[in-house]
């Protein structure tokens, strides 16, 4: 196996972060944690993740689509440009905890984002997702 891939996990509920990070350290992945969207921007530039797991609902319904917009801005001037291209995988209970309908896939434009999945997470359907992006 190669370098470790770090993956930076952005959620504001310490226990899902606990949830996300035990599985993925168990399986070789170096986990950078973050508890607001801000902090997630700043640690995203300091250790340039391979991968970024972002929930949507933080301290705002919508916090993590900022986030990920920010992310994936066209501005070659953006302070994030260079991470423009690190998979999202966005993690959210929206469908649980609002009437908000809307589909994941396809819709780059609407949700800048290339997988999810659903809270609870499993933490087998987690290490599959990640390992879709990390894979060698």
């Amino acid at each position: 196996m190669g370098e470790r891939k770090t993956i930076l996990v952005i959620d504001d509920d310490p226990d899902l972060i606990e949830a996300v990070r035990l599985p993925l350290e168990a399986n070789g992945y170096s986990v950078v944690t973050a508890s607001s969207g801000e902090e997630g921007l700043e640690k995203m530039l300091e250790c340039e993740p391979d991968l970024i797991i972002l929930d949507i609902m933080m301290f705002t319904p919508t916090e993590g689509f900022h986030v990920a917009y920010k992310i994936r801005s066209d501005d070659p001037d953006s302070p994030y440009a260079k991470c423009r291209k690190v998979p999202i995988l966005i993690v959210t209970a929206i469908h649980q905890m609002t009437d908000l309908r809307f589909h994941f896939e396809g819709d780059e434009e609407f949700l800048p984002a290339d997988e999810f999945i659903e809270k609870p997470i499993e933490p087998a359907a987690l290490l599959e997702k990640v390992g879709r992006f990390l894979e060698e």
